[in-house]
């Protein structure tokens, strides 16, 4: 299990690493991310099972015109997907969006075998600790067929193998967001997520439709950066926020100026005739 644990972190870390397969068992190298940004993924074609039982169309879930945080695990992973999911929680913590409210979540069983009395109980047990009454709406845990698994899995990139020596599943740790059509927009790696990229991630998918105009305006501010895998200060959108700044301060300034001048002009033609 140990084992397990420590090569999937080193996917998680290093996918690329993962990509290539340098160095990494034979059983494991099916087990790394592919990013396709801008890949559209077949939410209509594509068939789950919800925490009810019912058989829904992954495309139910992007009819709402917002972005979709999706999430690759299976619900009795012993190690990885815990540490995932557990992260995705804290950040969702600390945000001020709410699943359901500005984007949906949906997580996405691997394992076949796993049904969706499971998935409720998973479902219940994460919405009690995240404490957000309103996220009930917008976390949506799925089981499904294998082929559906895999398909949705290659589409976006995800990939995993079962390791029989554990008895487990081998996978990488990611999130991926999708656009409210099902476009693959960013991904965020690892099993911690910042809370700032996270929501930047989510203006982006949503092309700046959700949030507040402090939010949309933070799209100016910061780009995501491939080498750090998080976002960063955009040099040259502050800079262009400083030059349109400075404009109007000196319109703002200008026109004070004429407007007293003006003012002035007029009293002394008052004051002469």
């Amino acid at each position: 299990m140990i084992r397990a644990l420590l090569l999937a972190l080193l996917f998680a870390s290093s996918p690329l690493l993962a990509a290539e397969g340098s160095g990494i068992p034979a059983e494991l190298k099916q087990a790394g991310i592919t990013e396709k940004l801008g890949a559209q993924v077949s939410i209509e074609r594509l068939q789950f099972r919800n925490e009810q039982g019912q058989t829904v169309s992954l495309g139910q879930y992007f009819n709402k015109g917002k972005p979709i945080v999706l999430s690759l695990i299976y619900f009795e992973c012993p190690n990885l997907c815990s540490f995932a999911l557990n992260g995705l929680l804290d950040t969702l913590k600390q945000m001020e969006w709410i699943p359901g409210r500005e984007f949906d979540i949906v997580t996405v069983s691997i394992d076949p075998t796993e049904d969706s009395e499971l998935a409720s109980q998973k479902k219940a047990r994460y919405l009690e600790s995240l404490g957000k009454s309103e996220a009930g709406t917008g976390w949506h845990f799925l089981t499904g067929e294998e082929n559906q698994i895999k398909t949705l899995a290659s589409q976006v990139g995800f990939g995993y193998t079962y390791d029989e020596k554990e008895k487990q599943y081998a996978h990488s740790a990611a999130l991926f967001v999708l656009t409210p059509g099902g476009q693959i927009s960013r991904l965020l790696y690892g099993i911690e997520y910042k809370p700032r990229d996270l929501r930047l991630a989510l203006l982006e998918a949503a092309e700046g439709k959700i949030g507040t105009v402090v939010d949309r305006f933070l799209l100016f501010c910061y780009r995501y950066d491939p080498n750090s895998r998080s976002y960063s200060v955009y040099l040259f959108g502050v800079m262009r926020i400083a030059a349109a700044a400075t404009v109007l301060v000196m319109a703002a300034a200008f026109g004070l100026v004429w407007w007293k001048q003006k003012r002035a002009d007029a009293l002394a033609r008052r004051n002469t005739g």
